[in-house]
């Protein structure tokens, strides 16, 4: 944004040096700019006469348009070339409606920046246009009055009011901008809901509006719409993916050097593991599983041993309270807390309120009936307990993504349901259960009792073996379930993926920016965290 009377610096490339230039908009000359670039560069004065600078269309800039140039919203990269030889300057001025970050996403590099005396201000700026472009368009669109007054009413919007307010903006994007809009624009549209509707704005992620438009991935609901909206243009009109790469989750491998004091030798290590294998008492047990702690993490991570964990360390099937153990090792008291604390006090009653928001159906209103039931408590419901029913709730709330054709398709939260949980009756033979099971590694949970919302005994299911729960609440057992992904190295399952995302990043607050959430689980944290 071209604003008189500020000072700004441009980040200047030369070659493999990066200088910045002072640029004063009082007085904004190309001959002074250039002045200013071959000063800091060391550029003999002698070349000034040689030196000439193109946009990136490769339209030479002369004196007399530059400050023209500048004040367009959409500047990029300019080249300077001196003497008609290869040296080139690569000049970047980020220019954007949206934000000063915004805009170094629109150009996809972090080394472009511009910095004034008065950044904040330039920032607010920014939002506030943005704010008033999406509040501009809502209040000229058919049905967008309605959306701004459920937010105020609300200060939140439904499901199905999003996808109207989608719509609308992705609509007046695409007539203004192509079906193939820029980043930046996408970016600034993102950016305005926000603004316009502080209460939806993600306070875990570095924008806050990343579920509408991420620049990084180039995803959110903004792009979802505009994908769907490319599929019926001209086959010409094609839009280039970005990539993100991810580094965390239940896989990543962790610095954990400091988590067990002990240092044992080769033999030491084999001495302990042939004790854990020949003893059952607890005291013991605890004691040899955390002085073996990192071999184990080297072997969890061993693709040609990870397999073999569970027949390596058996304790893990007898002795109760290990993967907690483990998990504390690897997180610390802290984190490993956060889940039993939060989610009777914060999220559970939040899950409840958002489900009755949900397409109203018997099995739905079944499980918000057991959710709000009493504690310890039997409804009359043949459904789950208190507990496990809201789990389930968050699984209706955050449903699983469509698998692709060649995998199940789409799956209904009922559906995957029996990813996370099945239960079996007091009595049943639980080696004929483990013997049925075919190719399946992620762990779920094994619930054994009279009836659903009675339970007795949970198992976690992982491998063909059952590792029994320390708790005998469903919290408690699903708690364990969760950390068993970490504690063996064990990805998700496909259809629960976004459910135990957000679980990891906005309850546990693991890997936060590290590990792919779709929109869906931002937009629910943004509804919860505010």
């Amino acid at each position: 944004m071209y604003l008189p009377g500020l000072r700004m610096l441009i980040k200047v490339k030369f070659r493999s040096e990066q200088k910045y230039v002072k640029v004063s908009h009082s007085d904004l000359k190309l001959s002074d700019f250039l002045d200013e670039a071959f000063i800091k560069f060391g550029i003999a004065a002698s070349s000034r006469a040689e030196a000439r600078l193109y946009d990136e269309s490769g339209t030479e800039v002369d004196d007399d348009v530059f400050e023209e140039v500048l004040k367009q919203p959409n500047l990029g990269v300019f080249m300077l070339k001196v003497d008609n030889s290869s040296n080139e300057t690569e000049l970047s001025k980020i220019a954007s409606a949206s934000s000063e970050e915004s805009s170094t996403a629109q150009y996809e590099s972090d080394d472009a920046v511009l910095l004034s005396d008065d950044s904040a201000t330039r920032k607010r700026r920014a939002e506030d246009e943005a704010g008033s472009l999406v509040q501009k368009i809502l209040q000229t669109k058919p049905g967008g009055d309605a959306i701004i007054r459920e937010y105020n009413k609300t200060k939140s919007l439904s499901d199905s009011t999003r996808r109207k307010m989608i719509n609308i903006l992705t609509a007046d994007m695409t007539e203004k901008h192509s079906t193939s809009p820029p980043k930046h624009i996408r970016e600034m549209y993102a950016q305005g809901i926000v603004a316009l509707f502080p209460y939806l704005r993600d306070p875990y992620t570095k924008h806050g509006y990343e579920h509408y438009y991420d620049p990084k991935s180039g995803q959110g609901y903004l792009s979802w719409k505009i994908k769907n909206i490319q599929r019926n243009s001209a086959p010409s009109e094609t839009r280039r993916c970005f990539s993100q790469s991810f580094s965390g989750g239940p896989k990543a491998q962790r610095d954990t050097s400091s988590s067990s004091g002990v240092i044992m030798t080769e033999e030491q290590c084999r001495e302990a593991i042939s004790l854990l294998k020949h003893t059952s008492e607890a005291h013991t047990v605890k004691a040899k599983m955390k002085e073996t702690f990192q071999y184990r993490r080297k072997m969890i991570h061993d693709p040609s041993r990870c397999a073999e964990v569970l027949t390596e360390f058996p304790r893990y099937l007898d002795i109760k309270g290990l993967v907690e153990l483990d998990f504390v090792l690897i997180f610390g008291e802290k984190t490993s807390a956060k889940f039993l604390e939060r989610w009777p006090t914060v999220f559970m009653q939040k899950v409840i309120q958002q489900s009755k928001g949900l397409h109203f159906s018997q099995e739905l209103q079944d499980l918000i009936d057991s959710a709000e039931s009493a504690v310890g408590s039997e409804t009359d419901v043949e459904g789950w307990g208190r507990d496990l029913a809201s789990i389930i709730l968050l699984l209706h709330l955050i449903p699983p993504s469509p698998q692709g054709r060649k995998r199940p398709g789409k799956m209904s939260a009922s559906q995957a349901e029996k990813h996370l949980v099945i239960f079996k009756k007091v009595g049943t033979n639980i080696q004929e259960h483990l013997d049925s099971i075919e190719e399946r590694t992620q762990p779920y949970l094994l619930a054994v009792g009279t009836k659903k919302n009675s339970i007795h005994g949970y198992y976690i299911i992982l491998d063909k073996k059952a590792i029994p729960c320390k708790s005998v609440s469903g919290l408690g057992a699903f708690d364990e379930l969760f950390k068993a992904h970490f504690v063996f190295g064990v990805s998700y399952s496909n259809v629960l993926n976004n459910m135990y995302t957000f679980i990891q990043t906005t309850i546990f607050e693991i890997d936060i920016g590290q590990v792919k959430e779709s929109p869906r689980v931002a937009e629910l944290r943004a509804r919860f965290m505010r």
